[in-house]
């Protein structure tokens, strides 16, 4: 493209001069510690841009003295040239996060069907005692988006060697990858676990390995969609 060294400086520098200028504004300690929010967005929408501005013209001037002072359609027809290649950078950054957001922040995993589960087993420290009701342990899966209370498995609880093994299962309502588990048992410390499983939580046909835990106990889980077992 004619000119494309001055439009890829005028585009360095406007970069160059958003960032730098809120930089200073953070150095200087710019703005009304009683209205930060106030303060950000006059930094981010009204200074900053003005720093751009004067970035992208500086950006083009100094591309076209590299080229030995030919300024050819001029300095302004070039930065004009250089912004609206910046327009279309950021048309082009938000459109692509809009459909990223769209095709992964969908909050349901499953909405129009019933969701999957995570099926999970937990084997307790050695000489760890399971209490004389069921009703004494507690299941809860936590994420950023919701908690979830989960159901115990009484038919699959074990032992291995003299460790106990309690089994459950709680629904994967949201689409997120930060979740934990929590695990209370009456007369026993409260007991996290975090579940590495993906947003989606594809469907496993088999439990995982055991993960242990700072407490001495281990656990494995996988995720069980509807109709694929």
């Amino acid at each position: 493209m004619k000119n494309s060294l001055q439009v890829a400086g005028g585009v360095v520098g406007a970069v160059v001069g958003f960032i730098a200028t809120l930089l200073i504004l953070e150095l200087v300690g710019f703005g009304n510690r009683a209205d930060p929010i106030m303060s950000g967005i006059v930094a981010l929408l009204v200074l900053a841009p003005l720093g751009a501005i004067a970035g992208l013209l500086l950006g083009t001037a100094l591309a076209t003295r590299l080229r030995g002072g030919e300024n050819t359609g001029g300095l302004l027809r070039n930065s004009l040239k250089a912004f609206a290649v910046i327009v279309a950078l950021g048309i082009a950054a938000a459109t692509f996060y809009y459909i990223y957001a769209v095709t992964t922040a969908t909050p349901w995993l499953n909405p129009n069907a019933a969701n999957p589960i995570l099926v999970f087993e937990v084997r307790l420290p050695a000489g760890a005692a399971l209490p004389s009701s069921f009703r004494d342990i507690a299941i809860e899966l936590q994420t950023d988006l919701n908690t979830m209370p989960g159901e115990l498995r009484p038919n699959q609880f074990q032992r291995d060697g003299d460790r106990p093994v309690i089994a459950g299962n709680v629904e994967l309502a949201f689409r997120t990858a930060h979740r934990q588990l929590e695990i209370k048992i009456k007369g026993q410390p409260d007991r996290l676990y975090g579940i590495g499983l993906s947003a989606k939580a594809p469907h496993a046909s088999e439990l995982g390995p055991w993960q242990p835990n700072t407490d001495g106990s281990e656990i494995r889980y996988r995720a069980k969609w509807p109709g694929q077992d």
